[in-house]
């Protein structure tokens, strides 16, 4: 089961108005337990060869796929093809400030260089610097402060010229 499958799992109960729901398979076994503007969750997964994670993503789509439909549509290709992104190199929590008191590493129009930080992403209670790998012109900003990113997901998008 693939993290985005948990996290449309999560926000589905949440939803639901359920207090607790358990999901076990083969592989895993997820607790999911809400009360009072707080979720708890609970994931045991045991050791399962790749191969067996296309079956297991298969097993719960069905409460998931309403929740993926709230996603925002993704923006005209021909639009964005001149522009190069930059991408999260992990999976975490994606800050746009170093701390709540500190201003923004970047706004939408500012220059950066390459190797300028331009946002933080927390992993395990480690704050990742992340870095511009190219120099450009900051056109668009993709992702949320404080919201949850996948890695490879687009945060940035950068007119080199």
């Amino acid at each position: 089961m693939e993290l985005k499958d948990i996290q449309n799992l999560i926000k589905f109960v949440a939803r639901s108005g359920a207090n607790e729901v358990k999901l076990e398979m083969e592989d895993i076994k997820i607790t999911i337990k809400t009360g009072e503007g707080k979720t708890e969750t609970t994931i045991l997964q045991h050791a399962a060869p790749l191969s067996m994670a296309a079956p297991v993503a298969q097993a719960a789509p069905a409460p998931a796929a309403p929740v993926a439909s709230d996603s925002p549509a993704p923006a005209p290709a021909a639009e964005d093809s001149k522009y190069i992104t930059i991408t999260s190199p992990m999976i975490g929590t994606f800050y746009r400030k170093p701390s709540p008191d500190k201003p923004l590493f970047v706004e939408v129009g500012d220059t950066v260089q390459a190797d300028s930080v331009v946002c933080v992403i927390e992993a395990m209670k480690l704050f990742n610097e992340i870095e511009s790998e190219v120099s450009g012109k900051i056109v668009k900003i993709l992702v949320e402060d404080s919201t949850p990113v996948e890695f490879g997901q687009p945060l940035f998008l950068v007119d080199p010229s």
